[in-house]
């Protein structure tokens, strides 16, 4: 959704994501791509910039569902289109996606009957006594 990828853009990028933390990371993970070096050097970070391959996986994997539900819809006409799309779908994942492995599955079912019970307020279904 990034047009431009030169060394202003990801000077912008940088600039943007630092903005909101008190403090300088330790280190910064990239793909290979050069301007990420050039804006980093430009503004003097002293993070270690690290441009190993799989260390991005983590990032990379976050928006996998973005990835695939554009490869269903065959690409999307716009960043219109898709900012529309996920704007919706965000918060309709968020009443079901949670972090299964990081929980009892009690708890992990009890969210998900939640997910469920306020999915069915707000889409107006009645549940089958």
């Amino acid at each position: 959704m990034q047009p431009p990828r030169n060394a202003k853009a990801a000077k912008r990028f940088f600039r943007k994501l630092l903005k909101g933390n008190g403090y300088s990371p330790r280190v910064v993970v990239t793909d290979k791509l050069k301007s990420y070096g050039a804006a980093q050097r430009k503004l003097r970070m002293g993070a270690v910039h690290e441009t190993d391959r799989y260390r991005n996986n983590r990032a990379e994997n976050s928006h996998q569902p973005t990835r695939q539900k554009e490869r269903q819809m065959r690409g999307f006409k716009s960043a219109c289109h898709a900012q529309r799309l996920l704007s919706a779908l965000g918060p309709i994942q968020d009443l079901f996606r949670h972090d299964r492995h990081l929980m009892p599955a009690q708890s992990y079912r009890q969210l998900w009957e939640k997910g469920m019970e306020e999915w069915n307020e707000v889409a107006g279904i009645v549940p089958a006594i």
